[in-house]
């Protein structure tokens, strides 16, 4: 008793210290801020001062623009110095707070000495810049916190392998520079810090605690050799933590060669991207850009095409199930999400390079200046050899010709001039200044009339030619849409069709009358376009992270492979929690042939640390063949299912229901319904005896307190307390909302409450019951 004391009370005399440097550190780097700032005002506020502007001949004209690159040199290196200074002062106040959690002490094979290596969220050195006081998380030999008990370990650094013995492991808990517990641990990461973190309420922003990074976590994380990582994990099993925190280790790693800004994170949906926010800036690093698959596919669409959300396909599949248009629009789906109809697609596009490609006319004021089969000749005129993107790109080149003697000889005509008079006072003023700047006029005055109307009409003419110029360049000329069409109507090569063919093609034509492109045919219409235009390889980002990856078919994780051919991927899911409707019977993350023949590797996280273990236990049994999901030893309540044959009981149970959780304490209650219409009725109903907030498809964050969300917007986010709305048998039964029910009561950290309106799910009747507590209310 007497050594512990003593060793804590060394440990807090050390915090001390660490403290005292510390605050020197801060204390100079909040100078140098300062001083800089003011710098960059001065240089801001005084720069044309100090520059000296000549431009009477070359010579001094070359002098004042190297006057000027000098000035704003030494404006942009203050800048970078203070943004430098001004980053590293945040990060030492987040380690003012905490300044470490963790002491390994390690003693390396042949020396005499062992290191003290104490680990925390950012490196600090000594007074003398000689020795570490604290590690960061990321430094190599911060592994051995993560990866070994004590005993032999060995950590990697370039070119080498340091072996040695952890001789002790040690973890902290300091708030605000006080030492608040401390314990040694015979494990990777003792359960002891884990019980405490794990403990806490959730929040409505995530939170990346890297004190208590699991060794299997920690593997993926410093994972730099694959090119492909792909992360098969349970719900729970702190997946989108460790890919968060793999891009703070890659940026530690890859610093001054690969920036935030070239990372890309693929998110579920918008109220995800808010929920993450807040984890890289707390790891001290910025965050990196972040999009949604949907945001992705509409940009890359552009503005002329609607597309219709995943969210928006998924409530159709769900209330029209049992409809002939929902049966075939399921098959449709599954095959236009699989490599299948990829390899349709590569075979259609050898039949359009034939001469099968559908153009349109270019049409000017009305009138056909080309005609579709005037393109369509000069395309044929090529070698076939020639690949199609150059010989579209050749024949965008030939139009662009074309029109500019179209455009010569409508400056001719009478229009222009008729056109100009009906410019209004400022468009004619803009015109009237661009005549001065081609002509160089020196007065007010027009000097040659003629002249300044044949300046007028080429002004005219070029405006009114300027958007088909673009389209021409974009290559309008096509009409995509109608070539896509074609593969469902005229043509009758390629590849095996599935079953169904002829009405899935029915159902497609049927559907594209409409303005808004079906989910499913989003990504074929975009690679079969990518098919007929040159691409520019995208070398601007690095690394990819794809989070929710069961939740994308194979056709669109091959898509995103192609698109980021130059990109490395880390791709994470829970085939158990795929919801959409290309993925029913999904029994692996990845369907095979995505990333065949390439340095791939697959790690899989089966233990759940988010839900307590009862709630683990009964979740895990909803599964078929989920026997390997492990649960943390956190202990709560069971799960408690209450089933009420009548409408206004059922509500008035769930109000008293969510009361209860508030009087406990729980901050963070979710009430999660399966559609976007069962969410409309649950609000009806229960906003009237409690305040909730409705979340649907624009939400972009929540505040603590009551939400009414569908399932699949609370992909990937946790909640104290969820509350199942309906878990009947009407509303979850068949076999392909296995995984949809499942997802929703994996989202509760700490208490699981279903209701059931009418007999309960089938589902429900494979768990055993002395994993919940069954309530029948009359």
């Amino acid at each position: 008793m007497q050594e512990a004391n003593q060793e804590w009370l060394e440990e807090e005399k050390r915090i001390g210290l660490v403290l005292k440097e510390l605050e020197q550190k801060l204390h100079s780097l909040k100078e140098k801020t300062g001083g800089l700032k003011e710098d960059i005002i001065g240089l801001r506020k005084n720069f044309w001062d100090d520059v000296s502007l000549n431009l009477a001949d070359d010579i001094e004209t070359a002098e004042t623009f190297s006057s000027i690159q000098q000035q704003a040199g030494i404006l942009s290196e203050r800048e970078r110095s203070h943004k430098q200074f001004y980053s590293q002062l945040k990060k030492l106040l987040k380690v003012k707070e905490s300044p470490y959690f963790g002491r390994v002490d390690f003693l390396e094979d042949g020396e005499e000495q062992v290191e003290s290596v104490y680990i925390g969220l950012s490196s600090l050195m000594d007074e003398k810049e000689e020795q570490f006081l604290i590690y960061d998380w990321r430094a190599p030999i911060s592994s051995l916190f993560y990866n070994y008990p004590p005993g032999p370990a060995q950590y990697e650094v370039p070119e080498e392998t340091i072996s040695g013995t952890v001789e002790l492991k040690r973890q902290f808990l300091i708030k605000n520079g006080r030492l608040k517990a401390m314990f040694n641990t015979d494990m990777a990461i003792g359960d002891e810090m884990l019980q405490e973190v794990l403990g806490n309420q959730a929040n409505t922003r995530m939170k990346s605690i890297v004190a208590t990074i699991q060794r299997e976590q920690n593997q993926i994380i410093r994972n730099e050799k694959s090119r492909y990582l792909i992360v098969q994990g349970a719900a729970g099993s702190g997946k989108t933590s460790a890919a968060l925190q793999r891009a703070a280790y890659l940026l530690y790693r890859g610093r001054g060669r690969i920036e935030s800004n070239q990372m890309l994170l693929f998110s579920p949906n918008l109220l995800f991207n808010s929920y993450v926010a807040n984890v890289l800036p707390e790891l001290g690093e910025e965050n990196i850009q972040q999009t949604t698959f949907q945001e992705y596919v509409t940009r890359q669409l552009g503005k002329q095409i609607s597309c219709e959300t995943p969210f928006d396909q998924l409530e159709f599949c769900l209330t029209a199930a049992e409809r002939e248009d929902g049966r075939i629009r399921q098959r449709a789906i599954e095959y236009k999400s699989s490599l299948a109809f990829k390899t349709l697609i590569d075979d259609y596009a050898r039949f359009l390079a034939k001469g099968n490609i559908l153009f349109k006319h270019i049409v000017f004021r009305g009138s056909k200046m080309v005609s579709a089969e005037q393109i369509h000749d000069y395309f044929q005129t090529f070698d076939a050899s020639t690949p199609l993107p150059q010989r579209i790109e050749m024949t965008a080149k030939w139009l662009l010709s074309v029109l500019k003697k179209e455009e010569q000889q409508e400056r001719k005509k009478d229009w222009p001039l008729e056109k100009s008079e009906l410019l209004d006072k400022e468009e004619y003023l803009q015109v009237y200044q661009q005549l001065q700047k081609e002509r160089k006029f020196a007065g007010d005055t027009f000097d040659d009339y003629e002249r300044e109307q044949k300046l007028l009409a080429k002004i005219i003419v070029e405006r009114e030619f300027k958007p088909l110029k673009q389209a021409v360049k974009a290559l309008g000329f096509i009409d995509f849409k109608r070539t896509y069409l074609q593969l469902f109507s005229d043509w009758h090569g390629g590849a095996c069709r599935p079953e169904g063919w002829r009405s899935i093609c029915e159902y497609t034509a049927e559907t594209f009358r409409f303005s808004r492109l079906p989910y499913e045919d989003a990504v074929p219409f975009l690679y079969l376009k990518n098919k007929m235009k040159e691409r520019e390889k995208n070398t601007a980002i690095r690394h990819v992270f794809i989070d929710e990856a069961q939740d994308y078919s194979p056709f669109q994780l091959a898509f995103l492979k192609e698109m980021f051919s130059a990109s490395k991927m880390t791709i994470l899911g829970d085939f158990h929690q795929a919801i959409f409707a290309h993925t029913p019977d999904q029994k692996e993350l990845l369907s095979e042939g995505v990333f065949e023949g390439e340095k791939m590797e697959m790690v899989r996280l089966m233990r759940s640390y988010r839900s307590t273990k009862e709630i683990v236990e009964f979740t895990k049994r909803l599964l078929k063949g989920a026997g390997e999901i492990e649960a943390f030893n956190r202990s709560g309540v069971k799960p408690v299912l209450t089933v009420s044959d009548d409408a206004s009981l059922h509500h008035e149970r769930i109000a008293s229901c969510i009361a209860s959780l508030q009087n406990e304490g729980r901050e963070t209650i979710a009430v999660i319904c399966k559609t976007v219409q069962e969410c409309r009725e649950a609000a009806k109903h229960l906003q009237k005896q409690t305040e909730l907030k409705l979340i649907d498809k624009e939400t972009r964050t929540f505040q603590k307190g009551v939400i009414v969300i569908p399932v699949y917007l609370a992909k990937g986010i946790e909640f104290d307390a969820v509350i199942l709305y309906d878990s009947s048998e009407k509303r979850y039964w068949r076999e392909s909302e296995r995984t949809l029910f499942y997802t929703a009561c994996t989202r509760a950290m700490h208490e699981l409450r279903l209701f059931s309106l009418g007999e309960e799910s089938p589902f429900l009747k494979d768990v055993p019951d002395r994993l919940y507590t069954l309530k029948r209310v009359t």
